[in-house]
């Protein structure tokens, strides 16, 4: 038996978050082309979700693919998605990514790892959640909120996303990879806060090990 209960961690979020935020990235993926959850993710990337909604919502409003995106100049996407983390950088990318979308796979995302990471601007969680929210296909994405959970948990010990990403590979069962960053970020952002976590109330707090953790609430 796992020293950590993953499958009632599951549970017992899953039922913990009926009254959770969830968070912008999960919410878009219900609605939206793999186009648009690749663009959503790249905005959210060290950005709060407020922020990266309200960028989101602007930049959708001034073309609804790619081809519309790669007609803009790239000031219009600056201007767009201002105030996201490093904005100009994100609105060159997004210019020169909507373009290379265009030119090789006819406006949407691949649907390939390999080809998503050669993509400017596009990393490991990016590309995950394309693969996984986008084209429903199997994968783990690791943000900050899931690597430093699965560590504070005691489930794993590593020292980077990466290598979580990889760690969970082998050892997470498969059938929770999709829905693995969805649980993990929305349980995250509303209980297990990087800063003084809410472990008083927190539906785990009887099985997790709290590394690293020094002030709770």
């Amino acid at each position: 038996m796992e020293v950590f209960p993953i499958p009632l961690a599951v549970r017992q979020i899953k039922k913990a978050g009926k009254d959770w935020t969830v968070p912008f990235a999960i919410r878009l993926s219900k609605s939206q082309k793999p186009f648009w959850i690749l663009v959503g993710a790249i905005l959210s990337l060290r950005t709060r979700d407020p922020v990266a909604e309200s960028a989101f919502n602007k930049l959708i409003k001034l073309g609804k693919d790619a081809k519309s995106l790669a007609k803009l100049k790239e000031s219009q996407i600056k201007e767009a998605i201002y105030p996201v983390a490093f904005f100009q950088e994100k609105a060159n990318n997004l210019k020169s990514l909507s373009e290379v979308l265009i030119d090789r796979y006819q406006g949407q995302p691949p649907e390939e790892m390999e080809e998503l990471l050669s993509l400017r601007g596009v990393g490991r969680k990016t590309a995950n959640m394309v693969l996984t929210l986008g084209y429903d296909k199997l994968g783990i994405c690791v943000d900050a909120h899931v690597h430093r959970i699965v560590n504070r948990w005691g489930y794993i010990k590593t020292k980077n996303p990466d290598e979580t990403e990889e760690v969970l590979r082998k050892k997470l069962p498969k059938r929770y990879w999709k829905d693995w960053n969805q649980h993990l970020v929305t349980f995250g952002q509303n209980c297990c806060k990087p800063v003084s976590p809410y472990c008083g109330s927190c539906c785990l707090n009887e099985f997790c090990s709290r590394v690293g953790v020094k002030n709770s609430r």
